[in-house]
């Protein structure tokens, strides 16, 4: 890879991690267009799952476009997007961390009625409900990890660029998000994990 940020990237993560956020500054430092797998994928107002098949045509879309950075990839289409991605960004954090930024950011949601997932807002109903979003962390956090696992094992895949802190990679982003593996750094990476069942749009 050279020394030219990546183009067509996607943000891997267990949920809370931060890959909205880190996929934002990604695309405000090196120019790269921004999509949203809840915002522009996998959500409908009034909390109704997008159908599988506009997700489909909507990832397809994306994915051929030159250039694009994903906070996320649903395991039900991610593997359109890794088709066409050249980096994966994984933020390889410690549960303890994920899981106090999750609750604390549904927290603000909840106080402060933000409006997310194309233009839906947390409750604490929501957050109480089987679905709740802390409960898909936990239901999610290992088959996000093996998938990952299995990216890094498949010399197919694009390379995995793995951060365990959050100052490194937001040092990576301001220096300019250079493509290049730093030493130590994960190399080739998998394919697309099993589709998740029913419920909260898979990730």
């Amino acid at each position: 890879m050279t020394g030219i940020p990546a183009q067509r990237v996607v943000f891997h993560g267990v949920t809370g991690s931060g890959k909205t956020s880190a996929a934002h500054a990604y695309a405000r430092v090196t120019g790269v267009p921004e999509f949203s797998a809840d915002d522009d994928l996998g959500w409908l107002p009034q909390w109704l799952g997008r159908p599988l098949q506009d997700q489909y045509r909507i990832a397809a879309g994306i994915a051929a476009q030159d250039r694009w950075v994903l906070d996320s990839a649903y395991s039900t289409w991610r593997n359109i997007i890794l088709a066409r991605a050249e980096l994966i960004v994984f933020l390889d954090y410690p549960r303890g961390l994920s899981l106090g930024r999750l609750l604390r950011r549904t927290t603000r949601r909840i106080i402060g009625k933000q409006s997310v997932c194309s233009g839906n807002t947390e409750t604490l109903r929501r957050v109480l409900a089987k679905d709740s979003i802390i409960l898909w962390h936990f239901r999610t956090s290992a088959r996000k990890r093996d998938a990952i696992s299995q990216i890094i094992a498949d010399p197919s895949m694009p390379p995995v660029l793995s951060f365990q802190r959050p100052c490194d990679l937001l040092a990576w982003i301001a220096a300019g998000a250079s493509a290049h593996l730093p030493p130590g750094q994960m190399g080739p990476a998998e394919g697309p994990a099993a589709p998740n069942p029913a419920g909260r749009p898979p990730a």
